[in-house]
């Protein structure tokens, strides 16, 4: 399931809204806060290196070990004290856990909303496979829910207790001011036409962040939520489910996911 559905660009229309879940959760926004990216990594970068990391767990077979160990080392100094005063490790299982969990939760949904919904047994079946990347990942059977339905409960108990307000979760929230970030690199056209185009988008781009958000932790963030935003964001959902079959295999994968589905099967 993990070969079948993932690698799909259509997965980047989430990464706003997987950061904000992400960044909610206090010990991940400390660490993001307080452990920032390497200088000279732009947003666009950053994004990219993620989604490649992704990729190379899903689809690298051998590779996706060394990719592992390669995280795991990188996680190691990430370590603190949150805003509430209780000390963090970027390697915490709880933390560690969330950040592969909701993976898994933008995988369904950009199914959902932008591919072909997955029916309730593909989504168990791509579940167990996520935690089987989980112990490569160096998580252990009893921190990941055995069943689907047990997953459910624990995201449902994870927004209502633990996810919340934080420095990060507002500097992410700043994301939707789109014209603010840099031209990706293969923005040819002057920076004025790219602010331009981005202002435009900046209701598509509020859609995006805020509208797969549960919707308690929502209302806790104070963040709007209107039957118009309900509306761009299906029409746009519309428009891509449309388009995306159209559009040739070379440019809808991600280079890392083209390149092994290219040279190799599951």
């Amino acid at each position: 399931m993990a070969w079948r559905i993932g690698g799909d660009r259509r997965l980047l229309l989430l990464s706003g809204y997987l950061l904000l879940l992400q960044g909610a959760h206090p010990g991940i926004g400390a660490a993001t806060r307080e452990h920032p990216n390497p200088v000279g990594a732009g947003p666009w970068q950053r994004l990219d290196q993620r989604m490649t990391s992704v990729f190379t767990l899903i689809f690298g077979g051998p590779q996706a070990f060394g990719e592992a160990d390669r995280l795991r080392e990188s996680h190691k100094t990430i370590k603190g004290v949150d805003a509430q005063g209780k000390r963090y490790h970027a390697l915490n299982p709880e933390a560690y856990w969330w950040v592969h969990a909701t993976l898994y939760r933008a995988l369904v949904l950009s199914q959902q909303w932008f591919g072909r919904p997955l029916s309730p047994a593909a989504q168990r079946r791509l579940y167990q496979e996520w935690r089987q990347l989980g112990l490569i990942l160096g998580l252990r059977e009893h921190h990941m829910p055995p069943t689907l339905d047990g997953f459910d409960a624990y995201v449902a108990t994870m927004v209502d207790e633990r996810l919340g307000d934080n420095e990060t979760v507002r500097e992410l929230l700043g994301i939707v001011n789109v014209s603010a970030l840099p031209p990706p690199g293969w923005w040819r056209l002057p920076r004025r036409d790219w602010q331009r185009l981005c202002r435009t988008a900046e209701p598509l781009a509020y859609a995006l962040v805020v509208g797969f958000m549960p919707a308690p932790l929502r209302d806790r963030l104070g963040l709007r939520w209107t039957r118009a935003d309900e509306r761009r964001l299906r029409r746009f959902a519309a428009v891509v489910r449309t388009a995306a079959p159209l559009v040739p295999q070379r440019w809808r994968l991600h280079p890392v996911a083209y390149r092994f589905k290219r040279s190799k099967r599951p």
